[in-house]
């Protein structure tokens, strides 16, 4: 998708500037031509020659420096790009770009561009999670020719942590790539709950109760829809798997705790998805200190755990889809589930199937929905898996709509 394309690569001051010369290399190795715009806050940072030798081309940063061809560099460039990204994008060419004011040769230049643009966010958490942060990007993904990188989670370079890091430059490739193709981002205002691998139960401060899951089904839900625009929010016990760029991750343990925070942010939520494997039981008791081994036998009393999704209020506001793992009677058990848990689709999977159990890179799964037959979808990656539940569930929350009105 990007071999011969015409690049235009904004750069503004930020110290995640350095990441734009990888995302520069990266394009050129795509076979893209990389024009680099910077502002001048951003030479502060990272140098115009280190563009320049990486793309053999003058990195631009000035709208009134002498010369024919600067003078109208604004618009030759705009015109001459198949597609502009701009990384890091600061909250200050943000509010440039969402307000049409052309102050500098960046939002100049971005302003008069007829191609997509994309904008890959990078500053403070606190900076990023502003109301008139926000309702900038809002305004922004509002307009069809832009498209918003979502910003990672992490450690900040002033030292703080949470959701404001941009985008790696390999994930900004691809996402270069997703817009060439002509992919959409449908999920734009919607607030996606999703949540992932398996919850551990206490016996003692040295051993617990788990099962099998990775959360890799998980994950792929929430970076799917979080790359379809959607806001999402991941809870997860899973600390070994990459948080997916524009995720906001909430880390629980038990599945008390994975209740907990699910009740705390499901009412905001237009759909829930609810990935996890969550387990059934726990130790009646845990013991405060290791319990030793003896030669005797040892029982440990079990308790039921809390039915999350039972314990919700069904809502015709929100899509909520419920997950199954089973080893036989697959849909029957699926729909047997659909009708006590009172939701709007099971994702039901055969896990002692070669590929898709857990911890694959695959799945077959099975939608089971109370207004269709079950749909058997062949062995796909959980990606592919990941992008066909959201499809269903943005045509289920189409049709709750539809009923309200």
């Amino acid at each position: 998708m990007l071999d011969g394309r015409e690049i235009l690569l904004g750069v503004s001051g930020s110290i995640a500037a350095y990441k734009a010369a990888e995302l520069a290399r990266l394009l050129i190795k795509k076979g893209a031509n990389v024009q680099v715009v910077m502002t001048r806050s951003a030479c502060e940072f990272i140098t115009p020659l280190t563009f320049f030798s990486l793309t053999g081309r003058q990195a631009y940063s000035e709208l009134f420096s002498g010369g024919e061809e600067v003078a109208t560099a604004h618009i030759s460039l705009a015109r001459q790009a198949d597609l502009t990204i701009v990384a890091p994008a600061t909250a200050r060419t943000l509010s440039r770009i969402a307000t049409g004011s052309a102050e500098d040769l960046l939002s100049t230049a971005i302003i008069a561009a007829h191609g997509p643009v994309i904008l890959a966010p990078a500053m403070n958490p606190q900076m990023y999670q502003h109301p008139g942060v926000q309702n900038n990007l809002r305004t922004l993904q509002s307009w069809p020719q832009y498209h918003i990188a979502p910003p990672g989670s992490g450690e900040m370079a002033c030292g703080e942590f949470g959701l404001g890091r941009l985008a790696e430059p390999a994930d900004l490739v691809a996402f270069c790539e997703s817009v060439l193709r002509g992919d959409v981002q449908d999920l734009v205002g919607h607030r996606i709950l999703v949540t992932a691998g398996p919850t551990l139960e206490d016996i003692d401060p040295v051993r617990y109760i788990t099962n099998r899951s990775t959360g890799k089904m998980g994950f792929a839900i929430a970076e799917a829809a979080a790359k379809r625009g959607a806001d999402v929010t991941l809870i997860t016990s899973v600390h070994t798997l990459p948080i997916p760029a524009g995720c906001r991750p909430l880390f629980v343990r038990s599945a008390a705790d994975m209740a907990e925070a699910v009740h705390a942010h499901v009412e905001d939520a237009s759909m829930l998805i609810m990935s996890a494997a969550v387990a059934d039981y726990k130790p009646k008791e845990v013991a405060d200190k290791k319990m030793k081994k003896s030669d005797d036998a040892l029982s440990i009393p079990l308790a039921r755990t809390l039915d999350i999704l039972a314990s919700l209020t069904p809502s015709r506001h929100r899509v909520t889809v419920g997950f199954a793992a089973e080893t036989h009677d697959v849909v029957s058990y699926a729909q047997g589930k659909l009708s006590r848990k009172k939701v709007d689709m099971i994702v039901a999977n055969d896990v002692s199937k070669a590929g898709s159990g857990f911890g694959t890179e695959t799945n077959e799964a099975i939608f089971v929905r109370p207004d269709k037959e079950p749909e058997h979808l062949p062995l796909l990656s959980k990606k592919q898996v990941a992008y066909d539940l959201l499809d269903r569930a943005k045509e289920i929350f189409a049709l709750h709509k539809e009923a309200r009105t």
